[in-house]
């Protein structure tokens, strides 16, 4: 079997729509490494973005998961439920930030979670607007995608999008946005267009995602926790990228001295199941009637026991620690590619949740051809990367975090060699 065969029969057979980075077609995984169907092996610095944290089939989570299927696979918890649902929701209410009682439901993915949590607030504060970020990434059901603060490709050609939704500037100091400018759209969006008592929830990734991998500066964090205290307005951290030891933190609110009202979670919750979470206040969380929430397979048992497993894994195995040693290695490595590769605007990130952008050398203008040349480039000598970022000029960095340092090691020689000889061949 060839990749070039699938990628001939993919063109025929699934909508153009879903959008691949590599026509790569996987066989077999494990931890941090992949072989396609041809055999060749390649490191994965993506890991299904952010989802596989402990890695490709760690074998606790297997466990877990096979245990889980030979009891039942599914019942529908609001028919038959289950306790391991309700032991998940017992410990995510333990560990997400906030000293307060918390209640947790669960859904299948990130963008159940963020439209769920959007439905809370409502329910909770009798209001309907919801203000977000540009730059964001909150999914692509219409919400999510109203939400999202990028129109190519999550929203055009799509039509209307949901209303009373609104967009303020992301900070961004390389794009010479700062968070007193920030501030000031969103006074001005509150003096000219929507009152702030109407607003029901601001909603923000503590490192974006898609947007970039550009950190909420700990000045807005606190800026958006006493708006939202002075006008009864929800604080909802989307955790859905960040979550999981990413950061170098079980959750990247932990980062910052205030906390949100709701959390959205998923990808790197279940170690490469379909689980997503909203955990949040319990007065708020309660808000919803009964039959408000849910979903035919929302609270998947098997995900639900992959996710007990991953907890342990974090906890058993150190990846807090291990993402911020990890994440240290690579910025030192990109830093001492700056004078070979002018090319690069800024290296940033916490914990293992790492970018680096680049610009035309001596400009500020964006150098997305020159991210996806390191790209390709590297994909060519065996190492899987994703870009991101409004002008795809960024390259990001989500390897397991259970990398093995070997592979690691490896990983970075590529990587560096990837940008040196597209440097060398931009001159």
């Amino acid at each position: 079997m060839k990749n070039a065969d699938i990628s001939v029969r993919k063109n025929e057979a699934i909508s153009r729509g879903v959008g691949m980075t590599t026509q790569v077609y996987a066989e077999r995984a494990e931890n941090s490494e992949i072989w396609d169907v041809e055999g060749r092996r390649y490191i994965d610095f993506a890991a299904g973005i952010a989802v596989v944290n402990t890695g490709h089939r760690h074998p606790k989570v297997i466990e877990a998961v096979k245990n889980q299927i030979d009891r039942f696979t599914h019942t529908c918890h609001q028919v038959v439920p289950y306790e391991n649902y309700v032991a998940l929701a017992e410990r995510l209410n333990k560990i997400v930030p906030g000293n307060f009682d918390k209640k947790t439901i669960f859904a299948t993915t990130g963008a159940e979670a963020v439209e769920n949590a959007i439905k809370i607030a409502r329910a909770a504060t009798g209001r309907s607007a919801v203000v977000a970020f540009t730059g964001a990434f909150h999914g692509r059901t219409f919400m999510g995608m109203t939400l999202t603060g990028k129109v190519v490709p999550y929203k055009v050609g799509f039509g209307a999008m949901m209303n009373d939704v609104f967009h303020v500037p992301f900070p961004v100091d390389v794009h010479g946005i700062t968070v007193e400018m920030t501030l000031d759209v969103l006074d001005k969006l509150f003096k000219a267009d929507v009152d702030p008592k109407r607003v029901a929830a601001i909603i923000i990734e503590p490192v974006q995602g898609e947007g970039g991998f550009y950190e909420v500066p700990r000045a807005l964090m606190k800026a958006l926790r006493q708006i939202c205290d002075t006008h009864g307005i929800m604080l909802i951290a989307d955790e859905v990228q960040t979550g999981f030891a990413r950061t170098g933190k079980l959750f990247a609110m932990e980062h910052h001295d205030v906390v949100a009202d709701l959390t959205t979670m998923a990808k790197g919750l279940a170690g490469g199941f379909p689980l997503s979470a909203v955990t949040g206040r319990a007065e708020i969380m309660d808000a919803p009637g009964p039959g408000g929430l849910g979903g035919t397979y929302a609270g998947s048992p098997i995900g639900v026991a992959a996710a007990h497993a991953v907890l342990d894994v974090i906890e058993e195995e150190q990846l807090c620690d291990r993402a911020s040693q990890l994440g240290g290695r690579l910025k030192q490595r990109l830093e001492s590619l700056r004078e070979a590769v002018p090319q690069i605007a800024d290296i940033r990130g916490p914990g293992f949740m790492i970018a680096v952008e680049f610009n035309v050398p001596g400009t500020d203008k964006p150098n997305a051809d020159f991210a996806n040349a390191v790209r390709l480039k590297a994909l060519e000598k065996g190492l899987i990367l994703l870009t991101c970022g409004v002008y795809a000029n960024v390259i990001r960095f989500l390897a397991p975090i259970t990398v093995q340092d070997e592979v690691f090691q490896e990983g970075l020689e590529i990587m560096e060699a990837a940008m040196r000889e597209c440097a060398a061949e931009a001159k």
